[in-house]
């Protein structure tokens, strides 16, 4: 069955033979919500799962998520003609003064392996830009990653400048990275704290539905 060896090659991170099959499967006349799902989106999963036991680590992720987005490119066209929607969008950055971007990559990777929409604004992103693009995109999550101690702080600002902004109601705030943790996320206000990349894609997932 090509989208089960669409997903197994997706987990062997071949993006080059990955290509192939998603341009073999749309010739095929296999619908390209159907490849994006039992094909590229099942095999990503089960990375993200491995990622998660750590029985696979970030290279073999990396290498995984390039081959997804590789034939997720050759759908795009096709799933805006079938008119499929994201399951839910995410804007997803480091907070301001943090210049750290590995973890955030994995989570925004995860979340794009789940059907999730990311806008993913960097690092050092400010508060403001995360309510505004919150605002402007329609996202339905926050999600601030941050690696340092002294910038953690800085998540609360996210949190406050959601309530000033009057979209504190309708946007999940998540927050994440070394040294976060559950008691600060309550602290702060945030909606969830998650400890990795699959988690905080499964979590999102929830919240956008």
């Amino acid at each position: 069955m090509i989208l089960e060896d669409i997903s197994l090659q997706l987990q062997a991170g071949k993006a080059k033979i990955v290509k192939e099959l998603v341009k073999q499967a749309i010739e095929e006349g296999i619908p390209a919500q159907t490849i994006l799902n039992e094909g590229l989106l099942s095999g990503m999963s089960v990375i993200g799962e491995k990622f998660k036991n750590n029985e696979v680590f970030v290279p073999e992720v990396l290498v995984s998520a390039r081959a997804m987005n590789q034939g997720a490119a050759l759908l795009k066209p096709l799933l805006a003609e079938e008119g499929t929607k994201a399951a839910g969008r995410v804007c997803l950055g480091t907070i301001a003064g943090d210049l750290h971007d590995i973890g955030k990559n994995l989570v925004r990777m995860m979340m794009e392996s789940k059907g999730l929409e990311v806008i993913d604004l960097g690092t050092d992103v400010s508060a403001e830009t995360f309510i505004e693009t919150a605002k402007k995109e329609g996202c339905q999550v926050i999600g601030v990653s941050a690696l340092l101690t002294t910038t953690m702080g800085a998540m609360e600002d996210v949190v406050k400048a959601a309530e000033a902004a009057g979209i504190r109601d309708s946007v999940k705030i998540m927050v994440g990275g070394a040294p976060v943790t559950e008691a600060f996320a309550q602290k702060i206000g945030a909606d969830a704290f998650t400890p990795d990349a699959a988690s905080a894609a499964e979590v999102a997932v929830g919240f956008c539905r």
